[in-house]
């Protein structure tokens, strides 16, 4: 939402201020930079990602916050439903395999891997992770910080973690054909694997793997669960009130003809800052890798098929399914689904 911008006279200044927090060079502005820093406020420990980028008007900065002191989520708290909560703890239960969350930047896909591993975390079981930048810290855990300055990428971190007798590999992110590689041997020779790629839907992320060079046989062999999500935002449940959406958009979603259904739309308030929206909440769609599913993988079938026959065999509640749900639960409005899911 929109606030009040600075004056004029302040914005360099605020500007070098926070390149300066975040350990950048506030003499180079002509080149984009990343960096992070901490700040402690009402009992709370604020992480800021800062980012900056030369335009024709000058600097543009944006800052990326987490609250760290919240800890790390229960996958109910997430927004999951108790089905496809049940869907991660049988893939967890395995000795070894995959676990993909999938979706764009900033769709929670790393909160969702660390309420797993929460899951996990146990004294006798040595996890790893390996990230851009490590978001939480977290007990017992062994979190390894990717240095691109000293040139290590993932594909570099992850032959080391190889040889630290892990049970458990959190790879931040598969960006290229080489992690994949490693990630899916990894997976293969007793680990479990944890990571986030970049597709639509869930059933991308199994092709994704395949586009980048590895073998049918191989990902259907490794592949336990692949998570697709995205994050809306809550109407304020301060000032929540009913209402009815356009016509068109219940006639465009199929809810023209469903009675009862309580509509809910926040007003704004002091509390949401006028918004009408408080908070997040995931929408998921999470398809577990069984025979079916790796007989299609076999036989190279599109993410559109595999999408399609699962969730004919009810094996699938797709994103636009979670947050048809969500909004007739009174979570969110139709409109800020419509923003996250395509229909």
């Amino acid at each position: 939402h929109e606030v009040p911008a600075p004056p004029k006279s302040m914005i360099l200044l605020i500007i070098s201020r926070l390149k300066i927090l975040a350990n950048m060079d506030i003499a180079r502005s002509r080149i984009p930079q990343d960096g992070r820093f901490t700040v402690k406020m009402d009992n709370k420990e604020i992480n800021i990602r800062a980012s900056t980028i030369p335009t024709i008007y000058g600097e543009n900065l944006v800052l990326r916050l987490l609250d760290t002191s919240a800890g790390v989520y229960s996958l109910g708290s997430l927004g999951i439903v108790d089905q496809d909560i049940r869907k991660i703890e049988m893939a967890i239960s395995k000795p070894y395999g995959m676990i993909l969350s999938t979706g764009p930047t900033g769709s929670g896909k790393s909160t969702c891997l660390y309420s797993i591993l929460q899951k996990i975390n146990k004294p006798d079981i040595n996890i790893i992770t390996l990230e851009d930048p490590v978001e939480y810290r977290v007990e017992k855990i062994r979190q390894i910080q990717l240095n691109r300055k000293a040139g290590m990428t993932f594909a570099d971190g992850l032959r080391s973690i190889m040889r630290q007798d892990p049970d458990v590999i959190m790879v931040g992110e598969i960006r290229d054909a080489e992690t994949a590689t490693i990630s899916v041997q990894a997976a293969l020779t007793g680990h479990r694997v944890l990571s986030t790629v970049h597709t639509n839907d869930a059933a991308g992320a199994i092709t994704r793997f395949i586009d980048m060079g590895i073998e049918p046989f191989l990902v259907s062999s490794v592949m336990l669960l692949s998570i697709a999500q995205r994050l809306i935002r809550r109407v304020c449940p301060y000032c929540k009130k009913p209402y009815k959406p356009p016509q068109a958009a219940l006639e465009y979603w199929g809810l023209d003809k469903i009675e009862g259904a309580d509509f809910v739309k926040g007003t704004g308030c002091f509390n949401c800052m006028d918004t009408g929206y408080k908070g997040r909440v995931g929408l998921y769609e999470i398809l577990s890798i069984d025979e079916m599913v790796q007989d299609m993988i076999l036989q190279k079938k599109s993410a559109q098929e595999i999408t399609r026959t699962a969730k004919a065999e009810g094996l699938l509640s797709t994103l636009m399914e979670d947050a048809t749900r969500k909004v007739l639960e009174g979570v969110t409005t139709l409109e800020e689904a419509a923003s996250a899911v395509m229909v």
